[in-house]
């Protein structure tokens, strides 16, 4: 069996969110919480410092475990050519950014088309994918107690 352990970082300054703006074929635009997969012997902090400054140039660090998600992906074509991204355990963080300062990303995902800080008033509005995770937003970086926001089946992967 192979499950992907992935780290997604809510990176919040200035009652603004940091967001990767992507786009696919089947999805269309939407915005994704930076992050991605925890390398074997790395910690889940170590990732979600990694991840961030890979696809972001911020330097972040988590302060908060704040939910748990599992994706199922049903696409065929991704459960064979991509076996590794067709069963995600998505672990979700507060952060808060180390420096105001930002490099270059090193690493951006293939379908991020832009990096955004979004007001988090609009954050309701958005095509924020996971969608589970745009419904839970406010009680997510607002509630001390972590999250449970399912397991999910998708007809296709998103970033």
């Amino acid at each position: 069996m192979n499950v992907r352990s992935t780290v997604k970082a809510i990176v919040l300054h200035d009652d603004s969110v940091l967001l990767n703006r992507c786009r696919d074929v089947n999805n269309g635009e939407y915005y994704s919480l930076p992050g991605g997969g925890q390398e074997q012997y790395e910690t889940l902090a170590e990732a979600i410092h990694r991840e961030c400054l890979e696809e972001t140039g911020y330097s972040v660090e988590p302060i908060r475990f704040c939910a748990l998600m599992e994706e199922i992906c049903l696409d065929p074509v991704i459960r064979e050519q991509y076996a590794q991204y067709a069963h995600k355990m998505l672990h979700i963080f507060v952060c808060q950014l180390t420096t105001t300062e930002r490099t270059e990303p090193t690493e951006t995902d293939d379908l991020q088309i832009a990096i955004e800080w979004v007001p988090l008033n609009d954050v309701p509005n958005l095509n924020l994918l996971p969608k589970e995770v745009r419904a839970a937003f406010p009680k997510l970086i607002s509630d001390k107690t972590p999250q449970f926001l399912g397991s999910v089946y998708l007809e296709h992967n998103h970033g």
